[in-house]
Formats: C-alpha cells, sequence, structure tokens
C-alpha cells in the first residue's frame, strides 16, 4: 500500500485513504470519474508480470470485489444472500459486507442507503459479471433464477465467453458469464493484443471502428 499511495503522488490523482471492515483503501476517480479502490490482501496468487517500477510485490493482483449501490438495498441483500449463495460476514454504518468461497474477487459491500436508480454515462458501471464454470453450469443458473421469479435472458454468445442477465429486484443488472471458450480460441497467447480481434458479427464494421477507436499504446511512466 506504501508503493502504490507514494505511485499516486508521484502522478498527482488525488486519493482519500479510508477505512472499511478493518481494512485500508485507497480511494480515486479515473479519467472519467469511475471511483476506484486499491485494498491489500493476502488472498490471491502474486502477479508475475513486472513493469517498470511495478514488481511483482507490489503488481495489481486483480478484482478484490465490488461495492454495490441500490435502489432497493434490502431487495438487493436478498438476491445476494438467497439466490447468489453469498454469505453475510460483517455490518458497519452503511455497508453489510458478503464473501464468496473464491479466493480473490470475492467481497462484496453493499450500501444500506437507497441511493436511487442508477443512470448510464461515462463514469458509470454497466453491470456486474458473476463466474459460471461452463456452458452446463450457466444454464442450471439460468434455471435457478427463473424458477425463483427473475427473469432472464436466453443464453448471449459473447465469442469469448457465452452469458446470461437478470436485473435483480434492487435494479443492479447481473450478468452470469462463462469462463470458456476464453480469449485464446482466435488467437494464440503469443500474439495476443497485437491485433483488433472481432466477433464475426462485427467484421463488417471494422474499419469503421479502426477509425474511431482510440489507439492504446503501453508506455513505461517510470
Amino acid at each position: 500500500m506504501d508503493f502504490w499511495e507514494a505511485r499516486l503522488e508521484k502522478f498527482d490523482i488525488p486519493y482519500t485513504k479510508i477505512t472499511r471492515f478493518g481494512e485500508t483503501y485507497l480511494e480515486f476517480d479515473d479519467p472519467h470519474g469511475l471511483h476506484l479502490e486499491i485494498v491489500e490482501r493476502e488472498e490471491g496468487e502474486i502477479n508475475n508480470w513486472t513493469f517498470g517500477e511495478i514488481t511483482a510485490e507490489v503488481a495489481i493482483k486483480g478484482f478484490g470485489g465490488a461495492t454495490l449501490f441500490s435502489a432497493k438495498p434490502d431487495q438487493t441483500a436478498e438476491t445476494l444472500e438467497n439466490i447468489m449463495g453469498l454469505e453475510k460476514v460483517a455490518e458497519e454504518g452503511d455497508f453489510v459486507r458478503y464473501r464468496s468461497s473464491a479466493d480473490i474477487g470475492n467481497i462484496i459491500d453493499l450500501k444500506v442507503v437507497s441511493t436511487g436508480r442508477g443512470r448510464m454515462g461515462v463514469g458509470t458501471v454497466h453491470h456486474i459479471a458473476w463466474r459460471a464454470s461452463d456452458d452446463k453450469d450457466q444454464l442450471e443458473w439460468q434455471k435457478y433464477v427463473a424458477q425463483n421469479g427473475y427473469g432472464v435472458t436466453p443464453v448471449q454468445d459473447r465469442n469469448y465467453f457465452n452469458a446470461i442477465y437478470f436485473r435483480e429486484h434492487g435494479e443492479i443488472l447481473f450478468e452470469i458469464a462463462t469462463d470458456p471458450p476464453g480469449f485464446a480460441h482466435d488467437e494464440s497467447h503469443e500474439t495476443m493484443g497485437q491485433q483488433l480481434m472481432l466477433p464475426a458479427q462485427y467484421e463488417q464494421y471494422r474499419e469503421q471502428l479502426e477509425r474511431s477507436l482510440i489507439p492504446i499504446k503501453v508506455r513505461n511512466l517510470d
């Protein structure tokens, strides 16, 4: 955390240090206003990819979880516990903490005060995604969600994964996505990232997309 605090200061990124559920967080916003947090946890595999001053000892390991802002927090809480199977582990101030069985990305903090209905736009999150191990697992989730009174979509082919969606009763859009086939099914790990890959249905728009997309360049900032 000392490294990341110093790095935010180095690049003049305003941040706030807070404590929630006994953990220290560095809160800051990205250039579009998306609210982000960095938290230090023991769980999760060490990230061995290094870049500039970012070594394996301090590299980000992945998403720690998410904070949910609900129009109807009681309804969202019911979905998290009774449908998604998360365990309620703590309450503090305006937040309730839930935990899943995974090693990382397994912490959900729900704000218990209603924030009203969200609006789409820059700096917002469209939905939260949950993980299904394969197509069979996903179909079982689809059936289970429907049986419990939620309107769930047919399976959507996203080329790199399959997805189903439902809006829980607190009005947050949930996605359940499969692990397979993964990003390596149409290019190798060795060449990944060297060109713009598109699902077949979007190939007709390649020229238009390549003109409008902002180029990505990995720069060593140190």
